[in-house]
């Protein structure tokens, strides 16, 4: 599991950032956050809004997001907890970048979210 202390991917020793980074790198973990930022989901709404990946992945990201305390699950429904809803606060300027690089490169048409 990704959490600070423990060794990950790129970090024996487990700094926080490394541990973050080898979280934040999983497939489909920022794509849950996002699909999560205004809502509370349950597992089906999860995976329907995440192109219909596979349930055993969705259910091994979901836990390693509760295990990390980035979000949690109540009456079958998942929402963001304080420590999820500030990490996506703190990557709100990426997402910013990300748009002007979109359009400064002309490569593709930056849909709205």
């Amino acid at each position: 599991m990704a959490r600070p202390g423990s060794p990950v991917r790129g970090s024996r020793t487990g700094r926080p950032i490394m541990a973050l980074l080898d979280l934040l790198g999983r497939r489909w973990v920022l794509r849950i956050m996002w699909e999560l930022r205004d809502e509370s989901l349950g597992f089906r709404q999860i995976q329907l809004r995440c192109d219909e990946m596979s349930p055993s992945v969705l259910s091994q990201r979901l836990d390693e997001l509760k295990e990390a305390d980035v979000l949690e699950l109540l009456e079958e429904r998942y929402r963001l907890t304080a420590e999820g809803r500030e990490l996506l606060r703190v990557l709100a300027p990426l997402r910013a970048w990300a748009t002007r690089w979109a359009q400064r490169s002309r490569a593709v048409t930056v849909a709205p979210d």
